[in-house]
């Protein structure tokens, strides 16, 4: 998947529409909450679907358009208050792909979004759209349902989409070139302990022999991708110990805290930016160049203070010229 270009001007266009009609983005789930659908995971998300050539995974393959394509897939906790989270997105995607694409941060990058419920209640756990390189990744943002569920025990299974993304996703980056893929999730709340094979089945369609403890699958997941787990201050458990604690132990300096979940879009770009040898002062200005809000910039930037400053981030690049500036006509392959 991924073989068209991105167009600022499309993806422009198609908030406008839906602002002047007083209609969601978010199109399948005003479907169901209209009674208009059945309330269920959209067929182009479902993680049970397998590609046109019967594969159950999510390709990020080369193609004459995007010949060094290079994967990033966001995953939003769509549970209680933080399926709020890809709404406040949506309004600032052109913004993450006008400083990847206009910069060379990532010249050809293939996006994937998805969403993470809770698989022991929810009707929607898990909603995986398709790496993409143009505007069909708009569409796969369109059909995520916003269910706002959960079970409320400080856990959601964001496990088992670490599971589809370590066995369920073939990356070219990864697999021609032994470049990582980036995997951004935005939760807070913990992991269950482990996958449940009970559930890999049920949502998956997929027969494990037996449950698989988390800690041996994000391990797994960390050799195809650079992943970060993204709290956004305003979620339910960010001065809860019993949650944040673990977590830090999990991802170290890639736990990034979020002042506002309405930089979430900076706060990605950012750390891409950054991840790929850019100085995070230089990613800031660069930011601002192509209209990003000072104040976004400013948070995004104090939310990856501690990443920026680790041992493991080699910089080396420096930001030079201007970027476009948001809402131009296209983002265009330079």
């Amino acid at each position: 998947m991924g073989s068209s270009s991105y167009s600022d001007a499309v993806y422009t266009a198609r908030l406008a529409d839906h602002a002047a009609k007083g209609t969601s983005m978010f199109t399948h789930d005003a479907d169901i909450k209209a009674g208009r659908s059945e309330n269920k995971v959209h067929e182009k998300l479902d993680p049970a679907r397998a590609n046109t050539g019967g594969k159950l995974v999510r390709e990020s393959v080369d193609s004459p358009t995007h010949p060094l394509s290079r994967a990033v897939a966001v995953l939003f906790d769509v549970t209680g208050s933080m399926h709020a989270v890809p709404n406040r997105f949506k309004d600032k995607l052109n913004t993450l792909m006008a400083l990847l694409v206009k910069k060379g941060y990532i010249e050809h990058p293939h996006v994937m979004f998805g969403a993470i419920g809770d698989a022991t209640c929810d009707k929607v756990p898990l909603q995986v759209g398709q790496f993409e390189g143009g505007n069909e990744m708009d569409e796969a943002l369109s059909l995520i349902v916003l269910e706002g569920g959960g079970g409320g025990q400080q856990t959601e299974s964001y496990e088992l989409a670490m599971y589809f993304m370590s066995r369920h996703a073939e990356m070219d980056c990864f697999n021609k070139r032994s470049q990582k893929g980036y995997l951004f999730i935005s939760g807070d709340e913990l992991p269950y302990p482990a996958v449940k094979a009970s559930e890999v089945k049920r949502i998956i369609g997929e027969t494990i022999q037996s449950d698989i403890p988390t800690e041996k699958i994000l391990e797994e997941l960390r050799d195809k991708f650079e992943v970060f787990w993204i709290v956004p201050e305003e979620g339910s458990y960010i001065n809860d110990p019993h949650v944040m604690e673990p977590l830090r132990k999990m991802f170290g300096q890639n736990l990034l805290i979020l002042k506002d979940a309405k930089d979430v879009c900076e706060l990605i770009a950012a750390t891409i930016g950054v991840a790929e040898g850019y100085d995070i002062h230089e990613v800031a200005t660069a930011l601002k160049d192509i209209g990003a809000d000072a104040d976004s910039v400013s948070r995004a930037s104090t939310a990856l203070t501690a990443y920026a400053a680790s041992a493991a981030v080699t910089k080396g690049a420096s930001v030079t010229g201007k970027l476009a500036v948001a809402g131009a006509d296209k983002v265009e392959r330079l």
